[in-house]
């Protein structure tokens, strides 16, 4: 998604939308080459480890074959057992090399 939106060819430009995640931190170099914008990942606080895996919940299968309970059963059975649900601290990934950029707020 990041080549969609950070292409230096602008015929190739388009918008999009990326996989949001929930306590995951990055940073996105737009000047990069394709591959090399996204960097820095952290969940927790720790390094994301390459060979590992790990469990993700989404409204859609982010992986072919992908099988288990419907997200909207699991958010559910969470919001009922909730006395108080407290908003999440937004989470964006920090850009790097943008400033000054009109483009990019």
């Amino acid at each position: 998604m990041c080549d969609n939106l950070f292409n230096p060819d602008p015929y190739y430009q388009q918008g999009g939308d990326m996989v949001r995640v929930g306590g995951l931190q990055f940073t996105c170099e737009p000047v990069q080459k394709i591959g090399k914008r996204i960097g820095n990942m952290m969940l927790k606080g720790k390094p994301i480890e390459a060979q590992k895996k790990y469990k993700v919940a989404s409204w859609a299968p982010v992986a072919e074959g992908a099988s288990g309970e419907p997200i909207w059963d699991v958010v559910v059975k969470y919001l009922r057992d909730q006395k108080v649900i407290r908003p999440p601290k937004l989470n964006r990934p920090r850009l790097i090399g943008v400033e000054g950029n009109p483009g990019i707020a």
